[in-house]
């Protein structure tokens, strides 16, 4: 991928089996922190609250990624291996076969925000 300026360039230049999923989480994230400022940090595009980065997603060559505070994963890693998602410290990882579920994205962006204290 390119340099990325914003999250319209992120996806465009993202594997085209993925921008549906990325355009999905990026519609539940602004849907959940709809206070977040949309930021570009880590070549990866994000949300901000304050000066904490409370969520973020990604494309790969194989999988998606949606990342966000530790606490936030904690809080929902029964649910998540549930779901047979793999989840690592500060992230879940899906394909657009095996995409997270949106209510999901909406509980993990809320539970970041209250473990990133904003």
């Amino acid at each position: 991928m390119t340099t990325i300026a914003d999250h319209d360039t992120y996806i465009a230049a993202a594997p085209e089996p993925f921008r549906p999923s990325l355009e999905r989480l990026r519609a539940l994230l602004i849907r959940a922190l709809p206070d977040a400022t949309e930021i570009v940090q880590y070549e990866m595009p994000g949300f901000r609250i304050g000066g904490a980065i409370v969520a973020s997603y990604a494309a790969f060559s194989k999988q998606c990624g949606l990342y966000l505070q530790p606490g936030a994963i904690t809080e929902h890693a029964e649910e998540i291996a549930a779901l047979g998602l793999k989840a690592t410290k500060t992230g879940v990882t899906f394909t657009p076969r095996k995409p997270i579920p949106d209510d999901l994205v909406e509980r993990l962006a809320r539970a970041s925000r209250t473990d990133a204290g904003v």
